[in-house]
Order: structure tokens, then C-alpha cells, then sequence
């Protein structure tokens, strides 16, 4: 007996709809999942296989629940980048950042509240509200992809939402919300509520700008959540994490798996932060890519919207996924993240960067004919 999805008793809000996920497809070059394209350095991974050699001695016993090492290491790390000191009273850890945004939206939100986020942004916002039974808010951003401060101020006026994401640098699009517009939003949403900001900061440390960790200062209602997955090149590691007031650390454990790190995660993370400076080098390497890619599609005859992150959003095209199809067919994968006419190309190695260029060159040409 063959049954789909909607055939089973899931919630309302879920039917019809299609998990998150990107095409991982076998070709020689993929540029679309925002991954750092550089391996880990062998030190690194020699310093994880003995982090993890002494952990897995204890593997017979569950792992530190409040991982105080990792979150301890995790402040330090903010202190020193962030612009602001940070203690492990202010610091939570999850399983990715989206774990992060999913105990907020499971404490802050949930059935008879809301979220809204201003889109086009990460997708998995409104995903994850759905999944916690949050309802979802579509705010508005300009043509430019920036937001408009008086449309959003109105927004939250008119719905009063219990979460209010902002994304920077913003995904898809590469964007960085300036410091005043997200001050501008915080303080429309305690008029209106008062709710919870969650600035989401997985793309930062790509920024041309600073981090607004230091806005967390006096406003207990304000989160930043962050990523190891991007540039410490360890999307594998799922690992994320959230600078906030202690009270909001405290109120996140209420909904928190028991031991939901284990200790081989928070064992790697661990190697990880002991390698920052390393890491953050291919940063700057990225960073540089990044600023080329923007400066040859604007030679050849794209439209780019500025960037701060390790990807570019470019197009703009009459079919985004029929240029998408074409780019696919050079040997490139791409991402078509449904804004209509643009794509968003991640910042890769210098030879994955020229691949890709050379098949946004023959494609212009094409349809230049």
C-alpha cells in the first residue's frame, strides 16, 4: 500500500509543504550550500582524533548536559572578536544554530504566538516556526533587498509578533542590516510587546562591518546567534551557538533535550576554538574571493547585490532556475533559492571560482545571441 505524506494524520500547517534542503548533486564543482571549501588543516584534524580519543574513554557516561568547557571557550572567543565581553552565563550551544533557533522559538514561541522575519532570508525561520507551531509572518524588505525601516517599524506595530528574526549578513541575498535599523526594530518590538530579537549572525565573521554582539548590553530581550559551520569549516560538526542575557541561557535550557551535545561534538568544537586564528585565515582568503567574484560578474554583466558573507547573490535573469539548469550542465552547481531572477553562488577555492565564472561568461554570451 503506497501512502504520501498527506495521507498520514500531520498537523495542518504542515501538509503540502517540502523540507528544507539543497541539491547535492555529482558534478565536478558545488557552490551552493554556503560550506567552506577549505579542508580542515592537519594539526587540527590531529588535535580532534586526540580530543575525541579521550572523550570516547567516557563515552560509558553522558556528556557535561550544560557543556561548561565548550560555552566557557565559546565566550572567550566572542570577547576576543565580538567587541563586547562576554561570560559563559551569556553563552548557550546547540546542535547547529538552527537547534539554537528552534529551543527559542519552542520557548518564545509556539502554538498562539508568532515569528516574523523580513524575506527574502534564511528559509529556515519560517520552517522551524512552523515545526514548533509558531505562526509565520512575512515582513517586507525593499527592492534592494535592504529593510525598510518604517514598513518594518509598521509591521511589528500591526502584528505584535512574540519572536522578531533579522538576519546579518543576510541569506540569500548578502546583505548587512545596519546597526540602526536593527536598534529600530528592538525598540518597536518592546513597545509592541515586548518580544524577543534573535539577530542571526551565521555569515559575520565574512563581514566587512562588526558584530552587534555589543547591542546585547542593557536589552535582555535582544539574542545573537551564531555558527561554527561557516567560518570555522565545520558544517560537519553541527555546532551553534547564542550570546543573550543569563536569563535567556537559563529560560532556553527549559526546553533542551537532556545531554543534547554529546561529548564527541563538544570534544571537536573544542579543537576547533584552539585553532581560531588558522581558521579565521581562510577567512580572509574567502573574503577576497568573495569581493572578486562580485567584481567579475559586475565586468561580465551581472547584477550583484552587495555581500557580506561567503556567498554572492547575482542575476539578474528572465528563468533564474533555466540559468540555473545551464549553469548545472557546465559543470557547476549553483543555488536557485526561488528569489525571482537571482541566483546566489558560494565563494569557493580560486580554481572553483574560475569554473564558475568561465560558466556565467559562456552563459551571458549565449544569451547575448
Amino acid at each position: 500500500m503506497s501512502i504520501a505524506i498527506d495521507d498520514l494524520p500531520v498537523r495542518e500547517e504542515l501538509r503540502g509543504k517540502s523540507p528544507y534542503g539543497a541539491p547535492q548533486l555529482d558534478v565536478p564543482v558545488r557552490l551552493n550550500t554556503n560550506e567552506n571549501p577549505y579542508p580542515l588543516p592537519e594539526p587540527l584534524v590531529e588535535r580532534i582524533a586526540e580530543r575525541v580519543r579521550e572523550a570516547a574513554r567516557g563515552l560509558n557516561r553522558y556528556p557535561d548536559r550544560d557543556a561548561v568547557e565548550l560555552r566557557t571557550k565559546l565566550a572567550e572567543y566572542l570577547t576576543r572578536t565580538g567587541g563586547h565581553p562576554v561570560g559563559v552565563e551569556n553563552v548557550w550551544a546547540a546542535n547547529g544554530s538552527n537547534e539554537v533557533i528552534q529551543q527559542l522559538l519552542q520557548t518564545f514561541g509556539g502554538p498562539g504566538r508568532t515569528a516574523i522575519g523580513f524575506e527574502p532570508s534564511y528559509s529556515m525561520h519560517s520552517l522551524i516556526a512552523r515545526g514548533t507551531g509558531t505562526g509565520w509572518i512575512s515582513g517586507p524588505r525593499r527592492d534592494d533587498f535592504g529593510i525598510d525601516i518604517e514598513a518594518a517599524v509598521r509591521a511589528i506595530a500591526e502584528h505584535r509578533p512574540d519572536v522578531v528574526f533579522v538576519t546579518t549578513p543576510n541569506n540569500p541575498t548578502g546583505n548587512t542590516v545596519p546597526r540602526e535599523t536593527v536598534l529600530a526594530l528592538y525598540e518597536a518590538a518592546q513597545a509592541a510587546k515586548p518580544s524577543m530579537v534573535v539577530v542571526d549572525e551565521a555569515y559575520v565573521e565574512f563581514s566587512h562591518g562588526d558584530s552587534l554582539l555589543p547591542l546585547i548590553e542593557g536589552r535582555p530581550h535582544l539574542v545573537i546567534s551564531r555558527t561554527m559551520s561557516k567560518a570555522f569549516g565545520a558544517a560537519g560538526l553541527r555546532l551553534g551557538y547564542l550570546a543573550a542575557h543569563p536569563a535567556v541561557v537559563d529560560a532556553v535550557q527549559l526546553v533542551r533535550l537532556p545531554y543534547h551535545l554529546s561529548a564527541v561534538t563538544q570534544a571537536t568544537a573544542l579543537a576547533a576554538l584552539e585553532h581560531t586564528d588558522t581558521l579565521l585565515g581562510y577567512v580572509e582568503q574567502l573574503k577576497a574571493e568573495r569581493d572578486r567574484l562580485v567584481a567579475e560578474l559586475r565586468a561580465i554583466g551581472y547584477e550583484v547585490t552587495e555581500s557580506d558573507a561567503n556567498f554572492v547573490q547575482f542575476g539578474r535573469f528572465p528563468d533564474a532556475h533555466e540559468a540555473w539548469r545551464k549553469i548545472l550542465e557546465r559543470g557547476v552547481l549553483v543555488r536557485d533559492n526561488g528569489v525571482p531572477g537571482w541566483l546566489r553562488v558560494t565563494a569557493g577555492t580560486p580554481e572553483e571560482n574560475d569554473a564558475f565564472l568561465d560558466a556565467v561568461r559562456e552563459l551571458k554570451k549565449e544569451q547575448s545571441r
